[in-house]
C-alpha cells in the first residue's frame, strides 16, 4: 500500500471536472486511474498547476532547511542537465568531471590532508551521504575486529538524541545499535563526556552534528575528539568521528574559520553535507568526503561495467539527474569563498536581528539566536497559559507563513518551541513582514481564554 502520513487524509474526489472551455466533450479527468484518452498538454498542465497552488509559497516556509531560491542562470543550467544521468559517466564525462571538482573543492574547504586525491562522491542528499559515512565506519570496524579474531555481531553508534531521522534509518537498516545521549538541563545536544560514556569496543564511531535541527546549535566536535583521544589512551580503543555537517558544513568554513570541527581534527574520518541546504542548490544533492582513501574500505566500492565503461560506484541510488551537481558547481564558480561568506553572513545577520526582535515582543524567550547556524528556536514565557506555540504557528499559517511548532525529545520534552530557519532568499524585509504578522496576531491570541491547540497533534512538523 502507498505510504501516507496519517494527518494527510483528504476527501477522495475521484474525478476532476474540467472547464467546458477546454472542450473535452464533457469528459472529466480521473484522479486515481489512467483516463481512457489523451488530453491536451495545456489542460494537463493547468490541472496540476492549479492543484499545486494549495502547497503555498515555499519562500515563506520557515521550517525547511532546503533551498527555495536560486539565480536564473543556475535554473537554466538545471534545465539543460535534467536529461543527463549522473551514473552514465562514460557518456557524460564532463558532468562526472564536475562532480569530482566539487569533491576536491569540499575536501579543500574542510582541510583534508590531500585535497588533490580527495575521496568522496555526490549523493541525492545528506541522508544518503550520512548512510554511506555510517557504512564505511561499520565496515572498517568489522575488518579490524576480524583481524583481531573478535566478534562483529554487536556494532553500536553513539550520537545525540537530536540527530536527524536518517541516522535512525541507518541503524535500523544496517543492524547497528543506536546509543543515544539524551538532552539534560541546559545541554540540548551531544556532550563530549556523555558521548565517551557510551563508547566501548563495539562502537563503530561517534556522530557529531554541526548544526542541530532542533535549535541550530553546533555540537562541540573538537571537545568530542579530545575526549575520545583520552579514552583511547586509557583503554586502547580507537573510536573515529563522523561529522554530520548537513547544514553547518556550508556555514562554519565561511563564518567560523577558527572552529576546528573538520579534518583538522585527526579523529574525524568523514563528513557529510547537504548541497540543497546551505549549499544553496535546489533539492536534491548531498556530498560525503572521507579524510583519505584508507577511511573508505575498498570492498564497499563496486566496479560496474556499464555502457562500455568499467567504473567505481559507492551509492545507495543508481540513476539520478546531473542537474543538481552542475548547479552546485555553478555556486562554487559564481560565489567563490567571499561570495559564500557574504551569503551566509547575511543569513546570520537576518537570523540574529529577527531573533532579538521576536524576543523583544514580550511573550517569547530565545533558546538560541541564530549565531551559529542562521537558525533559532524560541518558546513562550512560563507565565503564558492562554495560548500555545501551536496556536502561534496556526495563526501565522493563516498569513502564509510555515513556522513549525514542536516538542523537544525525551528528558527535555517539557520544551515546546517554535523555530525559524533563515536561508538565501529570506531578507531583512521578509523578516520585518514576519514580525508585523506576529504583532498583528498577538492581540487575538492574548485575548483567548484558553489554548485552542495543545501538543504535537496540532503540528505537521517532524524532525
Amino acid at each position: 500500500m502507498p505510504l501516507k502520513h496519517p494527518a494527510a487524509k483528504q476527501p477522495r474526489v475521484t474525478e476532476i471536472s474540467v472547464d467546458p472551455l477546454y472542450d473535452l466533450g464533457g469528459e472529466s479527468i480521473p484522479r486515481h486511474r489512467l483516463g481512457p484518452h489523451e488530453i491536451p498538454a495545456g489542460v494537463a498542465y493547468e490541472t496540476i498547476h492549479d492543484e499545486l497552488m494549495l502547497d503555498g509559497n515555499a519562500r515563506m516556509n520557515l521550517a525547511t532547511f532546503v533551498t527555495t531560491w536560486m539565480e536564473p542562470e543556475a535554473e537554466r543550467l538545471l534545465r539543460e542537465s535534467f536529461d543527463k544521468n549522473m551514473i552514465d559517466k562514460d557518456e557524460y564525462p564532463q558532468t562526472a568531471e564536475i562532480e569530482m571538482r566539487c569533491v576536491n573543492i569540499l575536501a579543500d574547504l574542510w582541510n583534508a590532508p590531500d585535497q588533490a586525491t580527495a575521496t568522496g562522491c555526490s549523493t541525492t542528499g545528506s541522508s544518503e551521504a550520512a548512510m554511506l559515512g555510517g557504512l564505511a565506519l561499520k565496515r572498517r570496524w568489522q575488518h579490524r575486529r576480524r583481524a583481531e579474531g573478535r566478534a562483529t555481531d554487536k556494532p553500536n553508534l553513539v550520537m545525540g538524541i537530536n540527530v536527524q531521522v536518517c541516522w535512525e534509518k541507518f541503524a535500523n537498516y544496517w543492524d547497528v545499535e543506536m546509543r543515544l545521549v539524551p538532552m539534560e538541563g541546559g545541554r540540548l545536544h551531544l556532550g563530549a563526556a556523555e558521548a565517551v560514556a557510551l563508547c566501548d569496543e563495539n562502537t563503530i564511531g561517534v556522530v557529531a552534528i554541526l548544526g542541530s535541527t532542533f535549535d541550530g546549535s553546533y555540537e562541540p566536535v573538537a571537545d568530542i575528539c579530545a575526549a575520545l583521544d583520552a579514552y583511547q589512551e586509557r583503554t586502547g580503543i580507537d573510536v573515529p568521528v563522523h561529522v554530520d555537517g548537513a547544514s553547518g558544513g556550508f556555514v562554519a568554513p565561511f563564518l567560523d574559520p577558527d572552529l576546528a570541527w573538520d579534518f583538522r581534527q585527526p579523529r574525524v574520518a568523514s563528513i557529510n553535507v547537504s548541497g540543497h541546504k546551505y549549499g544553496l542548490v535546489y533539492p536534491g544533492v548531498g556530498w560525503v568526503v572521507w579524510r583519505d582513501a584508507s577511511c573508505l574500505p575498498e570492498d564497499l566500492i563496486f566496479w560496474v561495467n556499464y555502457l562500455g565503461n568499467d567504473m567505481p560506484t559507492f551509492a545507495l541510488n543508481f540513476s539520478r539527474p546531473g542537474g543538481q551537481v552542475v548547479a552546485q558547481y555553478y555556486n562554487f564558480l559564481r560565489l567563490g569563498f567571499e561570495g559564500f561568506r557574504k551569503v551566509q553572513q547575511y543569513s546570520r545577520d537576518v537570523a540574529t536581528r529577527l531573533a532579538d526582535t521576536i524576543a523583544g515582543l514580550g511573550p517569547f524567550e530565545l533558546l538560541t539566536r541564530g549565531n551559529e547556524l542562521p537558525v533559532f528556536a524560541f518558546v513562550l514565557r512560563p507565565e503564558i497559559e492562554n495560548f500555545t506555540v501551536f496556536d502561534v504557528s496556526a495563526a501565522l499559517r493563516e498569513r502564509g507563513w510555515l513556522l513549525p511548532a514542536y516538542t523537544f525529545p525525551k528528558n527535555r520534552d517539557d520544551i515546546v518551541a517554535l523555530r525559524v530557519v533563515v536561508k538565501r532568499g529570506f531578507s531583512h524585509d521578509m523578516a520585518d513582514l514576519l514580525v508585523a504578522d506576529i504583532e498583528r496576531e498577538l492581540p487575538r491570541l492574548q485575548a483567548q481564554a484558553a489554548p485552542a491547540r495543545r501538543g504535537e497533534a496540532h503540528s505537521s512538523f517532524h524532525h
